[in-house]
């Protein structure tokens, strides 16, 4: 997670500010990302092959937690379930989250004292 200091330094102003910003404060271009994207990886000490839209399936997998279908498609800007789908997959330690949810629930539905 960048810190705040960073993203005041780099990231565009405000709320609706882009975390990744050109030279010159705008949108970054397709055109020339690519050179941008290496030299960032290199300053980050990531020599792994890292593709910048591994940073869109990072943050919309972790969206996905707790996100209905329809609030990722907005959020991803797809038209059809079968895009945000893919993002859907199991994020790690969800599944305790939902047993233990479920177990609470029948355990109120019983009457047992939630512990």
């Amino acid at each position: 997670m960048p810190s705040r200091s960073r993203l005041r330094a780099f990231a565009g102003p405000g709320r609706d500010g882009h975390v990744f910003v050109g030279p010159q404060g705008g949108r970054l271009r397709r055109s020339n990302f690519r050179g941008d994207w290496i030299n960032a990886r290199t300053k980050a000490g990531i020599t792994a092959d890292v593709h910048f839209h591994d940073l869109r399936h990072t943050g919309n997998t972790l969206a996905a937690s707790g996100a209905s279908l329809r609030e990722l498609m907005t959020r991803m800007g797809h038209s059809t379930p079968r895009a945000a789908l893919i993002y859907q997959h199991m994020v790690n330690g969800r599944d305790r989250e939902i047993a233990d949810r479920l177990g609470s629930m029948i355990r109120k539905e019983r009457g047992d004292v939630d512990s």
